[in-house]
C-alpha cells in the first residue's frame, strides 16, 4: 500500500465524494452531539444499524478519520468495498470464531495506535425501521482490551435511503451520544456494556424522532 496521502487526506477525499453522492440521493444528514467525539483519537464508535447507508452517513457526520468493521457478505457490494477499502476497514467472517478473534485482535492494536474505528454491535441490520436488535457483548472486546472511549451512536431514518423505493428527500439524523471511558465501565462484563449502549442509543432515538 504505497499510498503517499495521510489518512486524514484520503479520508477528506472520501468525504467529499460521499457528500456529493448523499447530496445528489437528495439525503440530508443532520447531525447532533459532534461536539460529544473525543478529543484524541482512539475510539470506537458503536452505532444502530440500519442498512447499507448507515456507513455514508456516519463519513458525513464524522470530520475525523476511522475505520470500520463489516460483516463479509457486505464486504464485496459495489461502492460498499471501495468506500471499506478507503477507510482501510476489516471485513468479519462472524461464522468463524477464529477470524472474528484476529478482526478484535488488530482492531484493538490499530485503536491502541491512535485509529478511531466503527462495529455495529447488532452485528446485522435490523430491518425494523428505528428499532434496535440485541446488542452482541463480543463487539465490545476490542474496546475493552485497547482501555478506549466507547461512543455510542444513534441513527435515524438510515435505513430510509436504500430500502424506501421513494425519490423524495429524506433526512438522517446521527447523534453522537456522551463517550464512555474506560473508567466507567472496566467493571463491567461486556454483555452489561452491550445493554447499556443500546439504552442509550434507544433513548437518543426516543428524544430525537
Amino acid at each position: 500500500d504505497q499510498d503517499p496521502h495521510t489518512e486524514q487526506e484520503r479520508y477528506d477525499y472520501l468525504r467529499k465524494l460521499v457528500k456529493r453522492v448523499n447530496k445528489s440521493g437528495r439525503v440530508a444528514i443532520e447531525v447532533h452531539g459532534r461536539d460529544n467525539l473525543p478529543a484524541a483519537d482512539g475510539f470506537i464508535m458503536f452505532p444502530n444499524h440500519q442498512g447499507l447507508f448507515d456507513v455514508l452517513a456516519v463519513i458525513e457526520g464524522c470530520p475525523r478519520p476511522f475505520g470500520v468493521v463489516i460483516k463479509k457478505e457486505a464486504a464485496d457490494i459495489i461502492l460498499v468495498k471501495q468506500v471499506v477499502r478507503l477507510l482501510r476497514g476489516i471485513s468479519i467472517d462472524r461464522q468463524d470464531t477464529r477470524s472474528s478473534l484476529e478482526v478484535i485482535n488488530q482492531m484493538t492494536e490499530e485503536v491502541k495506535q491512535g485509529r478511531n474505528f466503527l462495529i455495529f454491535p447488532e452485528g446485522t441490520r435490523s430491518r425494523m425501521g428505528n428499532q434496535l436488535l440485541p446488542f452482541k457483548g463480543g463487539t465490545f472486546k476490542s474496546a475493552v482490551r485497547a482501555k478506549c472511549p466507547i461512543v455510542p451512536c444513534a441513527l435515524i431514518d438510515s435505513y430510509k435511503p436504500f430500502d424506501e423505493k421513494s425519490i423524495a428527500p429524506v433526512t438522517v439524523k446521527l447523534i453522537y451520544l456522551p463517550p464512555i471511558c474506560y473508567e466507567e465501565y472496566k467493571q463491567l462484563k461486556t454483555p452489561e456494556i452491550a445493554d447499556i449502549v443500546k439504552a442509550k442509543i434507544e433513548e437518543a432515538i426516543r428524544q430525537y424522532s
